[in-house]
């Protein structure tokens, strides 16, 4: 049975918060097998939805409030509440997405299974387990009580393709909040993430005009001609030193291969990190797509998609000092990293938000057939997020 190690000086009530949750990995081990052998691709609403019921049942079950906000095309959000007692604080918001990247029938592919003490499935770690772990401690503190401020929850449905659905449920949710932990998987160093890349992905489109390309080739438009021009350009635009990435990572086009192109297109993913260069790489994108190097040929850009970077909204270094001390009571050395990746967190800090990001589970190997979870993390973690709610200062 996993035990909260470090510190002797708990409470009489984090003592029992923590004394509950390490009797609960067995539970929580159940509780992410059900998920994770539950398909839900971003696209797959009724698996997204199926998911999110595992958690209102288990929620209901421990007598938490459940609301569904419901969407058409995508799964619908979870918000969850302690109990439906008024006030006029701002809850502490707990927060995780339950779509993966995989398609329909990959759970019966390779089920959840533990292996060497680590669990393997579809988003076991990206981040079905994040989702368990929020679960458990908002449970934990229905069952004991002493939360500092009011606790709140909040289930996503697809994150892995920019939140089309709910990013203006988290910033609208994010805006009443105190606080926010997002329980994406912990770092493989086993530290959260204080700093995260933002990201713009884009589809562009090259027209050109098709002719036979031996009997009149003059005639034609090459449209892959012109898209390589401009894939080489698009990427002149990485600066690592900046932290700007521009990555053509799809390309497709043309008719037959005895055809000059009259169609291609392509996929962009651009990272940056500070705000205003966003609109410095769009710029130049911009003009790299409007700007014709064949003649003849015309282009359009199309957002598809985007997260905005985690940045460090005023109290963000307090809550960060709360957790990483509670970390330490729970026997956790927990530093902060930055990462190049996105996440719904960047909705949380633009709208100016504190947040700290990957307090979930440790895991690796994302969106892969290798992604895992450490078993061992699960209680840990769990109690190290509960301590550090229960330490939140009193609001003013």
């Amino acid at each position: 049975m996993a035990q909260v190690r470090g510190s002797t000086t708990q409470s009489p009530l984090e003592a029992r918060i923590t004394g509950w949750l390490a009797e609960q990995e067995p539970a929580m081990l159940a509780l992410l097998a059900e998920a994770v052998n539950t398909d839900s691709g971003s696209y797959d609403k009724a698996g997204v939805d199926a998911v999110g019921d595992c958690f209102v049942r288990f929620f209901e079950r421990e007598g938490l409030l459940v609301e569904k906000e419901r969407h058409d095309t995508y799964g619908d959000a979870i918000h969850v509440r302690l109990d439906d007692t008024p006030s006029n604080e701002k809850p502490v918001l707990l927060m995780g997405h339950r779509d993966t990247v995989f398609p329909k029938g990959e759970a019966a592919r390779r089920p959840f299974r533990i292996e060497d003490g680590k669990a393997y499935g579809p988003g076991v770690a990206d981040m079905k387990g994040g989702l368990v772990l929020n679960a458990f401690v908002l449970a934990a503190f229905k069952r004991f009580g002493g939360n500092p401020a009011p606790l709140a929850g909040l289930i996503t449905s697809d994150e892995e393709i920019a939140s089309p659905a709910c990013r203006s449920v988290i910033e609208r949710t994010a805006r009443a909040a105190r606080c926010v932990f997002n329980s994406e998987p912990g770092r493989p160093s086993g530290n959260v993430v204080t700093g995260r890349k933002g990201g713009v992905f884009m589809r562009f489109e090259v027209t050109g005009k098709a002719a036979h390309s031996g009997g009149n080739f003059e005639k034609g438009i090459s449209a892959i001609g012109e898209i390589a021009h401009k894939i080489v350009a698009l990427h002149a635009l990485t600066d690592l030193k900046r932290g700007i990435t521009v990555n053509v990572g799809l390309v497709s086009g043309g008719q037959s291969v005895n055809t000059t192109a009259p169609h291609a297109e392509g996929r962009i993913d651009l990272r940056y990190v500070a705000p205003a260069d966003r609109a410095y790489a769009l710029d130049a994108i911009q003009r790299i797509v409007d700007t014709p190097t064949v003649p003849g040929t015309t282009a359009r850009l199309e957002i598809l998609g985007e997260f905005l970077p985690l940045t460090k909204p005023e109290g963000s270094a307090d809550l960060f000092a709360t957790y990483t001390a509670a970390a330490a009571d729970a026997g956790l050395s927990v530093e902060g990293e930055f990462s190049g990746g996105c996440a719904d967190s960047g909705f949380t800090t633009s709208v100016g938000c504190p947040t700290i990001c990957a307090t979930g589970p440790v895991g690796a190997n994302a969106h892969t057939p290798e992604e895992f979870l450490v078993v061992e993390s699960l209680v840990p973690r769990a109690q190290a997020m509960a301590l550090a709610i229960l330490r939140l200062p009193a609001a003013a």
